[in-house]
């Protein structure tokens, strides 16, 4: 335990508590997971624009502010 204390103080790199760091990985994963999860609502909602379009549902002018989605 002590040389990987005195391995980080000579490397003059900040010691963090392992909790702190689990808790970090674990926000991490959870951000991932949220992440993960609209860029599928996004690629749904992207898909019901296209059917909507498609069935002259909605307006075929390009969304205003939407770089890349015609």
């Amino acid at each position: 335990m002590e040389d990987g204390a005195l391995t980080a103080v000579g490397s003059e790199e900040k010691v963090v508590p392992e909790s702190q760091v689990r808790e970090l990985e674990a926000k991490i994963r959870r951000l991932e997971r949220i992440l993960g999860q609209k860029t599928v609502d996004i690629e749904i909602l992207k898909e019901a624009i296209k059917l909507g379009r498609e069935k002259k549902l909605i307006s075929r002018q390009p969304l205003v502010g939407v770089d890349g989605f015609e």
